[in-house]
């Protein structure tokens, strides 16, 4: 992981934390959340206040997320809505935590210049210990207060400021005055510098979860389904009438197509389709020549066209049907048959725009394993875990590319891949269709693609 380090593709963008002031306020949050401290005199910290530094030093990676349901979190400053989210069990949680600073940031920017703010994320249950239990998480309320307890105190002083008007001889009141006056020495003048923090909810009905080896769970769709990465019968009895896993190619495309979730890349507007194959295809090359363990050279396009020359009829089938559907975009080729059972057919589509896009293109980015800049930014936990099992020459190319195509302009390319980021709305809870669903189960004949249909 050392490459992927010093080219800021992990454990980038974390806030230092290293003044004495910081780490004491680090601290007393971390004993109130937990009963621990740190030895350490200067760490960093994710968006949620977790420290890999110390993680290692607690032996602990979960120790702000002890149960894996309910994670808690410490803000030292608003500056972490912009850092990453480490050790990930749920989809939803980056999005609600930048959500919650965002909403907050005036009242969050005040608090924490005077001490540190934790909350938690609060689900409707308090460990998953069996699959059928992710359905019982329906949302998701985020309350957070700062150690000294500034938010509830101000709340207090609120209610006798409003006592101390109403009642007629409130002022003769020593010991209503007296409470006033400690309480406003903790928060200041609320009358002017109101200080809230309202608990925020969310809905959370389609999310991934990394418990139980992975699970896609959508409920807010037209046609309801579950994915899971292992074997579908180890879920056991789940509430959902279509339960997938990805050896079911033909059973996901049917309903991703039914949902209307994913369009062809080459029909998606704004976006230069042939590029994104030919990349597409290098990758797929590359991972083919590592297999073979075939020279790299520099990687670049054209000793990559030799590597394919060298395979000839061995090149996978993968780059072969995105060839043949490249030479249909560029050259007016006939239509390529490229169906769900072809290897191909995943790389072909990416996720439509609307509030469950970034959670289709994960599913994508586990059904199209050799596009590995797709993985890298949409899933980045099953993107460490391959990385891990690759040869040195694989690791060193994917860590220069992505340093030098990705992170050079992270927006831009993701906006080339996938289309412009969803709104900050869309997190909040969805309008609810009225009147029942249909439900279909999934057809096993291969769908006709990337456009749709059934033979």
């Amino acid at each position: 992981m050392k490459r992927l380090i010093a080219h800021g593709l992990m454990f980038g963008n974390l806030i230092e934390v290293s003044s004495p002031a910081l780490v004491e306020r680090y601290n007393r949050a971390l004993k109130h959340l937990t009963g621990k401290t740190t030895a350490l005199s200067d760490f960093h910290i994710d968006l949620s206040g977790y420290s890999p530094e110390i993680g290692d030093e607690l032996g602990d990676d979960l120790y702000l997320n002890p149960n894996g349901a309910n994670r808690q979190f410490i803000l030292l400053s608003t500056a972490q809505k912009d850092a990453p989210l480490l050790n990930i069990k749920f989809s939803t949680s980056r999005g609600i935590l930048t959500q919650f600073i965002a909403t907050n940031e005036a009242q969050l920017f005040a608090l924490t210049a005077r001490d540190a703010v934790a909350g938690e994320l609060q689900n409707s249950v308090y460990a998953v210990d069996t699959p059928a239990k992710l359905f019982d998480i329906r949302q998701v309320t985020i309350e957070a207060d700062t150690i000294g307890g500034h938010v509830a105190d101000a709340g207090k002083l609120a209610k006798l400021i409003d006592r101390f008007r109403q009642e007629p001889d409130g002022w003769r009141d020593d010991v209503l005055v007296a409470e006033m006056i400690g309480l406003a020495k903790k928060t200041g003048d609320v009358t002017r510098v109101p200080i809230a923090l309202p608990a925020m909810t969310f809905e959370q009905q389609n999310f991934w979860t990394s418990f139980f080896g992975g699970v896609y769970i959508f409920r807010d769709v037209r046609f309801p389904g579950v994915i899971s990465t292992l074997d579908w019968h180890s879920l056991g009895e789940v509430p959902v009438a279509q339960v997938m896993d990805l050896t079911h190619r033909n059973q996901i495309a049917d309903w991703l197509e039914r949902n209307n979730l994913v369009e062809p890349i080459v029909q998606a507007r704004g976006t230069d389709g042939a590029a994104i194959l030919r990349q597409k295809m290098d990758f797929i090359l590359v991972d083919a020549a590592d297999r073979l363990g075939l020279d790299l050279g520099d990687a670049r396009r054209t000793e990559l066209r030799k590597i394919a020359y060298r395979l000839g009829s061995s090149l996978p089938e993968e780059f072969l049907g995105l060839a043949a559907l490249l030479r249909w975009v560029e050259a007016g080729g006939s239509w390529p048959k490229i169906t769900s059972e072809h290897p191909a057919y995943f790389y072909t589509l990416r996720a439509k725009a609307g509030k469950d896009r970034d959670l289709v293109n994960m599913l994508l980015a586990e059904l199209s394993p050799m596009d590995v800049r797709q993985m890298f930014i949409v899933h980045k936990e099953l993107f460490y875990a391959q990385y891990a099992t690759w040869s040195d020459r694989k690791k060193t190319y994917v860590a220069d590319f992505l340093a030098r195509e990705y992170q050079v302009d992270k927006e831009g390319a993701r906006t080339a891949l996938f289309g412009p980021e969803p709104g900050m709305d869309e997190l909040q809870r969805p309008q609810m269709a009225e009147g029942p669903r249909p439900v279909r189960r999934s057809t096993d004949a291969p769908v006709i693609g990337p456009w749709g249909g059934r033979r």
